[in-house]
């Protein structure tokens, strides 16, 4: 059967705008590209103990079985999401199979018609759909905007109706700029309108907070939200995502976030490997402030090198070096990884056209001397 031909058009214009992408092939390059902010992933204690907990607690089994409604609400999901909501300060924390299947699950299902969802613009894809499926109105305002917020707070209906609820939406950590926003601010804000705001953390958790919590428990104000949401394959090293909020949120979600409904559980094994890892954000303090001193001698060594200007100001693990052109930023990105670095380019339509980039991840395993290196290389290929 011949392949439709709009479809082949698509992909014959993304190869002439040399953004196809493709699947990278598994490499032993430095890491500087992964989420595994504080090496979890490959974290021999982590997987030992997740193995030793199934044993212990008797559970010999390779799936969920069903949807969590019908046969696949095992006993460590319970275990898992009482920890999660202690740790998180919540009354109450659902986990969903992915980041986004929580992001899709919730815009889809919490906003109402009739109500008004304002989002930053360069909140997450899965964000994005989710919204999408939602039949509440939304518009974006720009990034880290607040003047602007309230502009759109403002805004007059078409009919003169005023939304029953207006739902806030932001990211403690943008994936791609790495930047975070003025959370006390945008507090103030929604809480100057009676506005609900929901937070995405997913590249948050495991680098800001005593012990990784997240940047809004890092601040205290975990108490002033409506919802956070919080991705584990980023700091966590593993698989899955929780909504924390309030239990009258936790009850509801059950009832009609359909990415939750309509989809077979994690695996016993995945759950227990999410509350180990949980466990251990109490106890590897050792790595997440050896990721908070790598991030400050990140910066150190921009500025050093005057490498400042190109890159989005950032104190995340995430730092993103500006080089417009999808042919040029792939340049870089390729001599970067022929010494032996794993740097990925981030090409438009990703991000937007001119905004293309190298995008650097850090991690607690990183050295300085890595750092320090590939930043020299950096310079010396751009200068």
């Amino acid at each position: 059967m011949k392949f439709p031909k709009n479809l082949a058009s698509k992909l014959e214009i993304r190869e002439q705008n040399n953004a196809l992408r493709k699947l990278p092939i598994p490499n032993n390059l430095i890491d500087f590209s992964s989420n595994d902010y504080l090496g979890f992933s490959k974290n021999k204690t982590i997987f030992e103990e997740t193995h030793q907990y199934l044993i212990n607690n008797n559970s010999i089994q390779n799936g969920a079985t069903g949807s969590r409604l019908i046969s696949g609400n095992h006993q460590i999901y319970q275990e898992a999401e009482k920890y999660i909501a202690e740790f998180h300060q919540s009354e109450s924390a659902l986990i969903f199979n992915s980041g986004y299947d929580a992001n899709v699950g919730f815009f889809s299902a919490v906003p109402q018609k009739g109500d008004l969802i304002l989002y930053d613009e360069l909140c997450h894809a899965s964000i994005r759909d989710g919204i999408q499926l939602s039949n509440a109105k939304s518009y974006k305002f720009k990034h880290n905007d607040f003047e602007d917020l309230e502009r759109l707070i403002l805004k007059p209906t078409t009919n003169n109706q005023q939304p029953t609820t207006i739902y806030i939406v932001t990211e403690t950590v943008f994936s791609m700029d790495g930047d975070c926003p003025n959370m006390e601010e945008l507090i103030a804000v929604a809480e100057k309108y009676n506005c609900h705001l929901v937070v995405d953390e997913a590249h948050s958790l495991g680098i800001f907070g005593e012990h990784g919590e997240g940047l809004i428990q890092m601040l205290g104000l975990q108490d002033r939200l409506f919802a956070r949401i919080m991705t584990f394959g980023k700091g966590l090293g593993c698989h899955g995502a929780a909504i924390v909020g309030s239990q009258e949120l936790y009850n509801y979600l059950v009832n009609f976030a359909r990415s939750f409904i309509y989809t077979t559980g994690l695996s016993p094994h995945s759950v227990a490997t999410i509350l180990v890892a949980y466990q251990h954000l109490q106890t590897e303090q050792s790595a997440i402030e050896q990721l908070r001193k790598n991030i400050n001698h990140f910066n150190q060594q921009k500025n050093i090198l005057g490498l400042k200007p190109m890159f989005v100001h950032s104190k995340s693990a995430i730092q993103s070096a500006i080089i417009p052109g999808n042919q040029n930023v792939k340049s870089i990105a390729i001599q970067l990884q022929e010494k032996g670095f794993d740097v990925k380019a981030i090409l438009s339509p990703t991000v937007p056209e001119g905004q293309e980039r190298l995008r650097f991840c850090l991690h607690s395993y990183n050295t300085k001397e890595e750092i320090s290196e590939v930043l020299a290389l950096l310079s010396n290929f751009v200068f």
